[in-house]
């Protein structure tokens, strides 16, 4: 019996699920370029990439995980091996030194700033977390290729730089004309923080509306908002998906009226500009959003959405919107024409993806 070659590039990590829509793009740039990718992660293999040899398994505790991170690396046989976790980054380095194989590291938010977002990260039990996240910056600089999600993001020297913005994966999308009664989705990791209880109060409060919430919600805030969507003025009106592979999220927001964004000022979020805003945008998807920064920017030249600073004035919109349509055909259409003129068909992913067959040729 023969034996399957050994695939050109392994993603690993020990704390995003294999349906992780950034995982998804990056896997299918590679897989465009005749790369054999294998993955490693967590939640049901099924939802990982069409074509990659997925693996995946429960997340587990954090003893679980430190276990994890020190093993994984190993397991990969791939030529040029990539992870997404900080807390992979100095066991990758390592082992990806002694083994003679291509490293990549991929830095996709601010970690620093995330920890400060996390009441478990504070103070001394927090402690360990942060020096991961400072050692790991330091060797993700000397990784064969530092990738970051944004031009601020850290490290800001490397051996070699690239910077993969989340932009639309565009065949992920599915563009589809309203239908039905008002719908309003987001799409997304669920917690307070990203503004899941504003989006929740925002619908309770339109009547008229609905609301698809499609994403992981955050275990500390899944009980609360159980218990606010099971009350009786919001029966049957919000509706959880759970996380989706990215083409089915998208396929969910299919006949949509609008989308949301309502991600609170956190030190995290203040800088960040969430993907999510442009794929609302290529999706013909008038977007709500509160007034961060970047958000605040996109949402103004593009025409494509309202900007609100309180739950009451958004669920006063939603309210207007299923008033008068008429407004939400000009929203879109603004969303379609400025992704049509500033999206690019090709997308950093694909850079990334040369990147790294330039990585895997010179393994050979």
């Amino acid at each position: 019996m023969s034996r399957s070659p050994a695939p050109d590039v392994g993603i690993i990590t020990t704390g995003h699920d294999v349906a992780d829509a950034r995982l998804h793009k990056i896997t299918a740039a590679l897989q465009h370029r005749g790369l054999r990718v294998e993955l490693w992660g967590l939640g049901d293999a099924e939802g990982g990439p069409a074509g990659a040899a997925v693996h995946a398994g429960p997340r587990g505790n954090l003893v679980q995980r430190l276990a994890r991170t020190a093993v994984l690396p190993w397991r990969t046989s791939a030529k040029v091996v990539m992870t997404v976790d900080p807390d992979m980054i100095p066991v990758t380095r390592f082992v990806t030194t002694v083994r003679r194989r291509r490293m990549v590291a991929d830095v996709h938010e601010d970690y620093g700033r995330l920890l400060a977002d996390r009441a478990w990260a504070k103070g001394p039990a927090g402690l360990p977390a942060r020096l991961i996240v400072r050692a790991s910056s330091t060797l993700a600089a000397g990784a064969d290729l530092t990738v970051v999600a944004d031009s601020h993001l850290a490290p800001h020297e490397a051996k070699r730089r690239l910077v993969v913005q989340n932009l639309p994966y565009l065949p992920f999308l599915a563009p589809a004309p309203p239908s039905g009664p008002p719908r309003a989705v987001y799409v997304g990791d669920l917690r307070a923080s990203r503004g899941l209880f504003d989006m929740v109060e925002t619908v309770a409060a339109a009547t008229d509306w609905s609301l698809d919430l499609i994403g992981p919600v955050a275990p500390s805030d899944r009980d609360r908002l159980e218990a606010r969507i099971g009350q009786s003025d919001l029966a049957g009106r919000i509706r959880l998906h759970g996380r989706q592979p990215p083409a089915e999220s998208w396929r969910l927001t299919q006949g949509a009226w609008a989308s949301l964004a309502m991600l609170q000022p956190t030190p995290a979020f203040v800088e960040a500009m969430p993907s999510k805003i442009y794929e609302y945008l290529a999706s013909g998807l008038p977007v709500l959003s509160t007034r961060l920064p970047r958000q605040t920017r996109v949402i103004e030249e593009s025409g494509g959405g309202v900007l609100v600073d309180s739950v009451a004035e958004a669920s006063e919109i939603l309210r207007r919107w299923s008033a008068d349509p008429g407004e939400l055909e000009k929203l879109r259409d603004h969303a379609l024409q400025w992704a049509a003129d500033h999206l690019p068909t090709t997308t950093p992913y694909d850079e990334l993806a040369d990147a790294i067959l330039d990585l895997v040729r010179g393994s050979t």
